[in-house]
């Protein structure tokens, strides 16, 4: 009965783990291959940013440089679009979309975006799963006081392990409509102040499209391993 349990679970991980390996091959083909191309306007990133901040009216955020590649970022907290290194100083077709999408995040704040209100939240409520039930995932599968093991530490490990990879599925599933949000913000706001070409605009879009795929890996992943704990817990419960 185990022996089938492992091939479940393996099927059921195998076409998120491809899905994964697909989207983030296709983001950093896209990145690469647009990354060559330089935009029209022949504008760094940061320039754009900066210009497309201000003339939203949103004058408390700075733009600055970070290390790494493909690690771009918003922070409202921080009060930063943080462009990666290989976008800050680029006028490319990729680094006008990817800063792009990190202003709109921006503008998501400052409008008041529902979804991305509800998804800081529950970063906050993973924040603190991560910190209190995963360590009692961590502990019953080391004593292996799984279910079939019974009693009241059984049910504290059953409750939080679902509750950690449930909490995990439904952030990863809130930020999908934050994410894309912020790209179709990037998409209009490149065609409203013509920072590209009508040919350039398709092929930011290939980069932002790519990108978002990622999160829907991400959640596919997440779902996953909720599914594998969830056939680790019924086949627990057939064992008693």
């Amino acid at each position: 009965m185990e022996y089938y349990m492992y091939i479940a679970m393996g099927i059921i991980l195998l076409p998120a783990m491809i899905f994964s390996f697909v989207a983030q091959t296709k983001v950093n083909s896209n990145f690469k291959k647009y990354s060559k191309v330089e935009s029209t306007a022949k504008k760094p990133a940061c320039v754009v940013a900066r210009e497309i901040l201000a003339k939203n009216g949103i004058n408390d955020v700075v733009v600055k440089k970070i290390g790494g590649t493909l690690t771009d970022y918003y922070s409202d907290r921080e009060k930063t679009v943080a462009l990666s290194q290989d976008i800050y100083d680029s006028d490319s077709v990729s680094a006008i979309g990817i800063a792009m999408h990190e202003v709109g995040h921006a503008m998501q704040y400052a409008s008041g975006y529902f979804p991305i209100k509800v998804r800081n939240l529950m970063v906050i409520v993973c924040n603190i799963s991560s910190k209190l039930l995963w360590p009692l995932v961590f502990l019953g599968l080391i004593f292996d006081l799984g279910v079939a093991g019974g009693g009241v530490i059984g049910e504290v490990f059953l409750w939080s392990g679902i509750g950690f990879f449930g909490f995990s599925a439904f952030l990863n599933f809130v930020t999908l409509p934050v994410e894309y949000n912020a790209s179709a913000r990037a998409k209009e706001v490149i065609s409203k102040e013509q920072l590209l070409t009508t040919q350039e605009k398709q092929m930011a879009s290939k980069v932002l499209d790519s990108a978002a795929l990622t999160y829907v890996a991400a959640l596919m992943v997440s779902i996953t391993n909720l599914l594998r704990f969830l056939i680790v817990v019924m086949s627990g419960r057939k064992r008693d």
